[in-house]
């Protein structure tokens, strides 16, 4: 599981013209699943992403999380963070869960947040979106789903 992680000051959701989710300050994570990827891994993924520190305190350092700055979180499915490159000039997206397997985990991924205290938006699975990324600083980081 992959979650790349963006500091905003606000996201938001579009489908067919219409904003179907957004947030204000916080974080918009665009999150890919894999074959194999578990619900251990999700919810590894959710704290790890509601507790990181990218949020400046008052001397400026990054020592503040998205629950401590009472920030929001735009959750976004996005297989392609599995997309694989290397051959030819078509990504092959062989890794990505199926959407079956995929889908479980997006929500649980979007529950463990909720359990976290983190107010969370989501966009649509497996819809065609207009995602929109205000990002601040830019700060932008990408996560593991698998505790090493």
């Amino acid at each position: 599981m992959r979650a790349l992680v963006q500091r905003v000051v606000k996201g938001s959701v579009w489908i067919e013209g219409e904003e179907i989710a957004a947030i204000g300050r916080g974080l918009v994570v665009l999150l890919g699943i894999k074959r194999g990827d578990t619900s251990a891994a999700a919810r590894y993924l959710a704290e790890k992403v509601a507790s990181l520190r990218i949020f400046s305190d008052e001397q400026g350092k990054l020592n503040l999380s998205v629950k401590d700055v009472g920030g929001e979180i735009l959750v976004v499915s996005q297989f392609t963070l599995y997309g694989d490159c290397q051959r030819g000039r078509r990504p092959s997206f062989a890794a990505a869960a199926p959407p079956e397997e995929a889908e479980p985990l997006y929500r649980a991924f979007i529950a463990a947040l909720r359990e976290q205290g983190v107010p969370v938006a989501e966009g649509r699975f497996q819809a065609h979106m207009l995602v929109r990324i205000d990002n601040d600083g830019p700060v932008t980081l990408l996560l593991e789903g698998e505790q090493r």
